[in-house]
């Protein structure tokens, strides 16, 4: 669950999804944006596992970017944990998704900062503004997350993970 109050696009506001990991590499799930009475699919494919010398690819659709009143978002992005090559804990990704808001394939990117077991942050671009988020995981199973969205807007996360 997320939670944006002061954005100014309703479909942002609050978004909740949930998901089930299929396989190591597939989740698929719904997400649903209340203030915009929006449901949508969630995917995330991990179409070719990061080697010592291959990024990982991702292919995937969510919402379109935050911000936007409406739209399907559909992306593929190579990511790369680099903490082995350069002894710094980063994971950087680049890629494109192509928003159905205005029709349009952007670039996008952005690095995963790993600060210690419990505590990670996130600063990506969405081909159009940056965002960052900071998270705590706890329990084992349970992250919460603070939000920055386009340098202004204050944001919450919660999400909790359960084995099967």
């Amino acid at each position: 669950m997320r939670y944006i109050p002061t954005i100014d696009v309703d479909r942002a506001k609050l978004r909740t999804t949930l998901t089930y990991r299929f396989t190591p590499s597939l989740t698929l799930g719904v997400e649903y944006n209340p203030f915009a009475d929006e449901i949508g699919p969630l995917a995330n494919w991990r179409a070719l596992d990061e080697t010592e010398t291959r990024p990982a690819l991702i292919l995937g659709t969510s919402s379109d970017r935050i911000g936007t009143p409406h739209g399907r978002s559909y992306y593929a992005t190579f990511s790369k944990n680099l903490e082995e090559e350069i002894g710094l804990p980063l994971a950087p990704y680049a890629g494109a998704a192509y928003g159905t808001f205005d029709d349009r394939l952007r670039p996008i990117g952005g690095v995963n900062v790993r600060w210690s077991e419990e505590i990670s942050s996130t600063h990506l671009y969405d081909g159009q503004k940056v965002h960052h988020l900071l998270h705590y995981t706890f329990g084992g199973r349970h992250t919460i997350g603070l939000l920055l969205v386009d340098h202004r807007d204050v944001g919450i996360s919660y999400s909790i993970g359960f084995d099967f």
